[in-house]
């Protein structure tokens, strides 16, 4: 539904109440995002902040539906939420940077994706040790997918246009939009088959990881491994490819 700017208090209030659901389906859809120490509590506050945050900016000159615009805040907010709870230590980002810088490096010595054993002696550690770290860091993989390409506050994040869904569609954003989305079209195709699936099953599919281990005959601990390794190589990938853009 479009609305007309600017809107009253009383439209504002209607928009809330008629979308208050949206909070709920997006907790569920993000829950195997996000640290177990959140809760759906934690991530249905952080929701209904983002629902009232959207309903207080949204103008519907723009041509955009509210259902669409109120979705982007609603997960922003929670993965602002989880930011702010600082989950994430130090020492876990060294280990996510540790490991990004590796598997960039390797890709631009080797001409191709490395393989997991190669990362981990580029690394200097074992591939049991390897995977146990790129399980520690995968909550903070999922964080980066929603940062913003452009580190601005209302850009396109990765995810967004991994979804193929964004909110501000206007002629040159739609132009920019289609670009990204051929460039993470692109870069998808060097993910080896696994973690095409993982991210196919997650983002697109909306299974949780426990049902994309039962989907692939895999533990759950195997999954959040090659989901981080698979994230890791996109953001690699793609930040080397829209800097023309």
């Amino acid at each position: 539904m479009l609305y007309p700017q600017p809107m009253a208090q009383d439209d504002k209030s209607q928009l809330i109440r008629e979308h208050i659901y949206l909070v709920d389906i997006l907790v569920g859809r993000m829950a195997t995002q996000v640290p177990s120490f959140m809760n759906r509590d934690d991530m249905k506050s952080a929701g209904m902040f983002g629902l009232i945050d959207a309903a207080n900016k949204f103008d519907g000159s723009k041509n955009i539906q509210f259902k669409t615009f109120a979705e982007h805040r609603i997960r922003g907010a929670i993965f602002d939420e989880m930011r702010k709870l600082d989950w994430f230590s130090r020492s876990l980002r060294d280990k996510y940077t540790r490991i990004s810088r590796a598997v960039a490096d390797l890709e631009n010595s080797l001409g191709r994706d490395p393989e997991d054993h190669e990362v981990a002696e580029e690394l200097e550690m074992s591939l049991s040790e390897y995977h146990a770290q790129l399980a520690q860091v995968s909550h903070l993989g999922c964080v980066s997918l929603n940062e913003t390409l452009d580190h601005s506050d209302d850009g396109d994040t990765f995810l967004d246009n991994l979804e193929t869904t964004n909110p501000f569609d206007t002629p040159g954003h739609r132009l920019e939009a289609e670009e990204l989305t051929r460039v993470i079209a692109e870069v998808l195709k060097f993910l080896n088959e696994k973690e095409r699936q993982v991210i196919s099953l997650l983002y697109y599919e909306e299974l949780t990881q426990k049902e994309i281990a039962e989907v692939m005959g895999l533990s759950e601990g195997r999954v959040s491994q090659l989901h981080s390794q698979a994230l890791i190589k996109l953001k690699n990938k793609v930040r080397s490819r829209i800097s023309p853009y």
